[in-house]
């Protein structure tokens, strides 16, 4: 069992950055692949980004591709996601989310059912 718990949500300018973290503890970091989801109001929770359990295979939602960057540090337990060039339309909750077993899970596998532990979310609002 692993527990996650993301930090670096906040307020910002369309145009702007922000970087979230995700901690993780309980369990080996590299057994898991990681992924970030986000939910906005009144919508369904949706695919961000992932990557594999050894950091060498990264996919992303087109709606953010050439944005975003997911990284992980597993000295350091942690997952990364760098947002540049934000957007109204990413304002949402960010959810960390862990799968363990497969090494590089494809894109399509990341279903909010497939996912085995959840964060409990970050909230990042974008300003216009």
């Amino acid at each position: 069992q692993v527990q996650l718990v993301e930090s670096g949500g906040g307020l910002v300018q369309a145009g702007g950055s922000l970087r979230l973290s995700c901690s993780a503890s309980g369990n080996i970091f590299s057994l898991y692949a990681m992924a970030w989801f986000r939910q906005a109001p009144g919508n369904e929770r949706e695919f961000v980004a992932s990557i594999s359990r050894n950091g060498d295979s990264t996919h992303y939602a087109d709606s953010v591709k050439g944005r975003f960057t997911v990284s992980r540090d597993n000295a350091k337990n942690t997952l990364y996601l760098q947002m540049n060039n934000l957007k109204p339309e990413d304002t949402a909750v960010y959810y960390c989310a862990a799968r363990p077993g497969l090494s590089s899970p494809r894109a399509t596998m990341w279903s909010t059912d497939w996912v085995n532990y959840w964060g409990k979310g970050t909230l990042v609002n974008v300003s216009s």
